[in-house]
């Protein structure tokens, strides 16, 4: 029998990849083990957003081929498409795959060490959905981006903006469910943007979510990270009048500078950011408001660190995604001055990690004694199943096996130490 193990870093758009890339190893043949058990092959799905995510991956290859020493190793992902020439030189790896050509079984079998190819001109989609947990699926949706700002390198990493047609969305979105899916997550690089196809615009978001709307029932759909200036006041009505999409929004802010936002080339500015958050606020008065933050971007100086941290825990948000700036080569901001020291970055990362902690205790506890509806996940910890409320509580009731993969009404009556919520079943 040929064996096949997996592992991704990054995103939950890679993740939903894996699980395509898996599905065509089963189909060849193979049988799925752990990548620590000697499969034949072990392939490494790899995230490059930061140098840390880089360096995880090194370090992971030499765990593997530690107890897994007959196993081939493939690197695909951004970190592949950004550097197949050191990968390779990595001692263990035995083949780098672009990100053109990772979804192409027969590149996992060739002979080729190296099958790497420019992807800027890429108007191909390609289509991804998770399903190896039956409780929740990310689709894949949009692929790429034509911002640039200047810290990032997912536009070299996966190429410019493409989106799967709006029929074939609806289809997987169809086939999920048909398969025992409770909850899918839409998924993308730039999930904004979607309506690139085949190198022309021919859709837009709002109008995909319009249709997903009026056809797709009893279901939960949750959208994945979008921008603040491509969600726009009709998107938010709708999921705030939908019985489908739930109230939960991941909306990047980066910083609350303006200042830094134009050295990021970001296109918004706070006070756009702030307008979103209490639009959404004012309709859906329950919805979850995620967002990430970067500190320490070149010319961060303590006042501007301290206009982001103002502005945020003035704003009623729910969560933070908190990363120091990570240089990263290829990008515009290397070159910028004022760099702000790594001890600094780390201090102001806790700073602000601290605060999402309130804030989302302070939510969590806005809901207590309601009574919402939970989607219990195969996630066990001690003698507690946990799971998320439509609006994204982490919720935790006594264990019970029946429980994995199904729906229940629950009184959310505690914050527990471990920002979770204890509930009980009504």
């Amino acid at each position: 029998m040929k064996t096949v193990g997996f592992h991704t870093f990054g995103c939950k758009l890679n993740f939903s990849e894996t699980s395509s890339i898996s599905r065509e190893f089963t189909d060849n043949g193979y049988k799925k083990k752990s990548i620590y058990d000697n499969p034949n092959k072990v392939i490494i799905n790899t995230c490059s957003v930061t140098e840390n995510a880089d360096k995880k991956c090194q370090d992971l290859i030499r765990k593997i081929k530690k107890k897994s020493p007959d196993s081939e190793i493939t690197v695909v992902g951004c970190f592949a498409q950004l550097k197949p020439n050191d990968i390779i030189n990595i001692k263990g790896v035995d083949k780098v795959i672009g990100a053109k050509n990772k979804f192409n079984f027969q590149s996992y079998i060739s002979d080729k060490s190296v099958i790497h190819s420019k992807i800027n001109e890429s108007k191909d989609f390609k289509s991804t959905f998770s399903i190896d947990d039956r409780t929740r699926s990310f689709l894949k949706i949009q692929d790429g981006c034509n911002y640039g700002c200047s810290f990032c390198t997912i536009p070299l990493a996966r190429g410019r903006s493409r989106s799967a047609k709006p029929e074939e969305v609806l289809s997987n979105l169809k086939e999920l469910i048909k398969k025992g899916s409770k909850e899918i997550v839409l998924s993308g690089i730039n999930i904004g943007d979607y309506g690139i196809v085949e190198g022309k615009r021919s859709n837009d978001f709002y109008t995909l979510l319009q249709k997903i709307n009026n056809e797709i029932k009893n279901i939960r759909i949750r959208i994945s990270s979008i921008e603040p200036n491509l969600l726009s006041n009709e998107i938010i009505k709708l999921i705030g009048e939908s019985e489908i999409f739930v109230n939960h929004f991941h909306i990047p802010l980066q910083s609350g500078s303006n200042k830094i936002l134009n050295g990021m080339s970001r296109r918004y500015t706070s006070e756009l950011y702030e307008d979103r958050v209490k639009y959404i606020k004012k309709l859906m008065p329950d919805a979850c408001v995620g967002g990430d933050v970067i500190v320490g971007f070149p010319g961060e100086d303590k006042n501007e660190f301290d206009i982001t941290l103002e502005f945020i825990k003035n704003l009623d948000m729910s969560y933070l995604h908190v990363f120091p700036y990570s240089e990263r080569a290829n990008t515009r901001a290397i070159s910028l001055n004022e760099s702000v020291p790594i001890e600094e970055r780390n201090k102001r990362s806790k700073v602000l990690r601290l605060l999402s902690d309130k804030k989302k205790r302070y939510f969590y506890e806005s809901n207590l004694n309601n009574v919402r509806n939970v989607l219990f996940e195969n996630k066990v910890n001690g003698d507690f199943i946990y799971g998320f409320t439509d609006n994204y509580v982490k919720t935790k009731i006594k264990f019970n096996k029946k429980l994995v993969g199904k729906e229940c009404n629950v009184l959310l009556k505690k914050v527990d130490d471990d920002l979770s919520v204890i509930g009980e079943i009504v």
